[in-house]
């Protein structure tokens, strides 16, 4: 660092990096400072290079931690950093480069020494750092000013009040990772942190004032999306002035900086990040979630969720109640139209959740939208690849699309709006299809990825839970979605069949299934439709008449004699006795959603019921079954009464003719003979002390891809590393 340009494999070896962590103090008004900050060096531009960087930061670090007590030197940078930033606004209407080039290496240098600090040392220590003064070597005053609030109040300003311009962009990225970098002591601790330094200065004090304008700040960056300066777009030629200090910006900051931002995150899954088209706005968007999840203060609620619970669309005149704090206004539309083009990314799905789930004036204007399918569509096509996904990321968007489908508004409106060659979905070609059909088919579709390979029960009950909030409003259903809802709940009913056969006659020819059903695709399911059958014929009456006498103590005993064959107690239970409860658990929520659709909207879903008839067969063993007898009661009336019309009509019909008879009948069938049910509905409720999940996932993501941030792994006590 200093007048020449340095390479990072160089900065332990800095005769200027050396004197700021020696033992010499510094005064705030020495030439050196300007020395110091008039460095340029290539930027890192791999992990690699990030982690050398660590290296390097850390050798002057420790020396700083051991000499600062004496020197006071970091404490006589940061001055020089706040007293930079008060003539930081003027420097960038003045086109001022080099005085904003040397403010931005000072937070560079700030923010690449309080990471190591507060990974390497207790929040006490790193206080008392902030307070040793030249003055008094060795000791500090208590009745100091407190550099730290005075650092944090100056970055607040910095980030909101400096106009975002091609040459103020690196340093507005710089004070955003330096606040994140802040708040990163909780990556070193195992537990949620509900008391730190974080509450300390950032829920009172000084602070506090800028909460809104923070966060509006921050939320504006994610929308406008603006891209960095192309390489060269602010570049000093070489020159000195009179005391010989080289102003190397070409080498420096304003190329080799912007290669960071292109990095993906450090981990596992760093090598698959796209690159980043807008590295302020990803920044912005985890030092916002990151404020959002802070824990409530020991005396105060966090400021910054109140903020995003409460802020209200630019276009809506109606005062804020004088109960609400820190609230702003900004365009809703703008908003809306940046979380449809950005949910590629777990931060943006994120985003959307917390925004639906806590602020109700986004909730309601999102839900008043005549283009949802910009907003679903992206969700829908992360459920759809859930393979590539990490857990949580899939997590996040089926509780969005739970979230949206408590409103009856949007479960009618779905139905309405046609799509046209929906390109990313593969198993069929669909030309035409309505928004709400494909729903359907993405939601089934998880909940079937999820049912043979992650066997999540929190997953599964939350498709099902949207399913059955939309079923009420099933319109006109696609066919190949009616096809699905029906073939779904089939494969569990053979399934379950399954796994009765191999309770109560372990050694039946039923066992020889087992490969045919954890084989079975999509479109072999037929392959088994005449066996299951002959099966069910053979003994499923007598199975469930068992049932129906002493339901649970019979499964009960069952289990029982299971696990007294098995050689040890220790020995678990087969997945397939397991998965009993849970597979009665699906049947039961699809039989209702069956009977939903066709007790509120038959008439408008001939499809569903064409599809019904198909699989009677199947249906019709379950009418005696104790836990599904009085569901099937509707279902078994709709069957009795279609398959008699159709018997009437003759053989050999036509799909075109079976429809138009189907059609007539759902008009003559009396309403009245359908027995009505409660309505299903189900809300989303967070989990008590959701700050469990959200805190860890949100720090992950910072760790993951955060832009030219890096910590080593073997520090992280938050989250495992070898998770999503």
């Amino acid at each position: 660092m200093g007048s020449n340009s340095s390479r990072i494999g160089d900065l332990p070896k800095n005769e200027y990096l050396k004197k700021l962590s020696g033992t010499e103090s510094v005064s705030e008004n020495d030439p050196f400072w300007n020395q110091l900050l008039s460095f340029s060096f290539p930027a890192p531009t791999s992990s690699t290079e990030l982690k050398l960087l660590e290296e390097a930061t850390i050798s002057v670090c420790r020396s700083l931690v051991i000499n600062n007590p004496r020197t006071g030197n970091l404490g006589a940078l940061i001055k020089v950093f706040l007293s930079r930033t008060k003539e930081l606004k003027l420097s960038a209407e003045c086109q001022n480069h080099i005085f904003i080039w040397q403010t931005h290496n000072a937070l560079f240098i700030i923010c690449c020494l309080l990471k190591v600090f507060i990974c390497e040392m207790s929040e006490e220590e790193l206080q008392l750092h902030f307070t040793y003064e030249e003055k008094s070597p060795g000791s500090y005053s208590s009745d100091s000013e407190d550099l730290l609030e005075e650092l944090l109040c100056c970055l607040m300003q910095l980030i909101t009040d400096i106009p975002l311009l091609d040459i103020t962009y690196e340093i507005s990225v710089e004070a955003v990772s330096t606040m994140v970098v802040f708040l990163s002591c909780q990556l070193f601790h195992k537990e949620v942190l509900r008391q730190s330094i974080s509450h300390k200065y950032l829920m009172r004090g000084r602070c506090l004032p800028y909460t809104s304008k923070l966060v509006k700040t921050l939320l504006y960056n994610f929308i406008r999306q603006e891209k960095p300066p192309p390489p060269g777009a602010h570049v000093l030629s070489q020159q000195s002035d009179g005391g010989g200090l080289l102003y190397g910006l070409a080498s420096g900051v304003a190329t080799g900086l912007w290669t960071v931002f292109t990095l993906g995150g450090v981990g596992s899954k760093a090598a698959a990040t796209p690159e980043l088209s807008s590295p302020l706005a990803n920044q912005s968007l985890l030092l916002l979630l990151v404020l959002a999840n802070l824990t409530d203060a020991a005396d105060a609620p966090n400021p910054y969720r109140q903020a995003i619970m409460s802020f209200k669309n630019t276009q809506d005149s109606s005062p804020f109640p004088s109960s609400i704090p820190h609230a702003f206004q900004i365009n809703f539309n703008s908003l809306y139209t940046a979380l449809c083009e950005q949910q590629t990314s777990d931060q943006a799905t994120l985003l959307l959740y917390t925004l639906l789930h806590q602020n109700s004036n986004v909730r309601t204007y999102m839900l008043a939208r005549t283009d949802m399918e910009n907003l679903v569509l992206p969700i829908l096509e992360i459920l759809y690849h859930v393979e590539e996904r990490n857990s949580h990321h899939v997590y996040m968007a089926l509780i969005i699309l739970l979230i949206l489908t408590e409103d009856d508004g949007f479960n009618r409106s779905i139905h309405e709006v046609i799509l046209k060659n929906i390109t990313w979905y593969s198993e069929r070609v669909l030309t035409e299809i309505s928004l709400g059909s494909l729903l359907i088919l993405v939601v089934i579709r998880t909940i079937q990825y999820n049912m043979t390979r992650t066997r999540d029960k929190y997953l599964h009950t939350n498709c099902l839970a949207a399913l059955a909030n939309m079923s009420a409003q099933f319109r006109s259903l696609h066919q190949y979605a009616a096809q699905r809802i029906i073939s779904y709940t089939c494969r569990h009913l053979r399934r379950y069949v399954y796994v009765l056969d191999k309770l109560y006659f372990p050694h039946s020819h039923c066992s020889t299934l087992q490969h045919c059903f954890s084989t079975l695709s999509d479109n072999g399911e037929e392959l088994l439709s005449l066996t299951c059958s002959h099966i069910l014929r053979s003994y499923a009456s007598s199975l469930f008449s068992l049932l129906s006498k002493k339901h649970n103590k019979v499964l009960e005993q069952a289990t029982q004699s299971l696990r007294g064959s098995l050689s040890s107690n220790d020995v678990p239970l087969p997945d397939y006795a397991q998965d009993l409860n849970v597979i009665e658990e699906v049947i039961r929520m699809m039989l209702e959603i069956i009977n939903s659709c066709l007790t509120n909207s038959l008439h408008h879903n001939p499809n569903l019921v064409y599809a019904l008839l198909y699989k009677r067969d199947l249906f019709e063993q379950f009418r005696t079954h104790p836990s599904f007898q009085d569901i099937m009661q509707n279902i078994d009336l709709v069957i009795t009464f279609f398959s008699s019309r159709l018997l009437q009509a003759g053989a050999e019909l036509s799909v075109e003719r079976v429809l138009e008879i189907i059609k007539q009948g759902a008009v003559a069938l009396p309403k009245d003979r359908l027995k009505k049910f409660p309505e299903l509905k189900f809300k989303y409720v967070e989990e008590e002390q959701p700050e469990e999940f959200f805190i860890p996932y949100v720090w992950s993501l910072v760790y993951n891809s955060a832009v030219g941030l890096y910590w080593k792994p073997q520090d992280i006590q938050l989250f495992t590393m070898d998770s999503d």
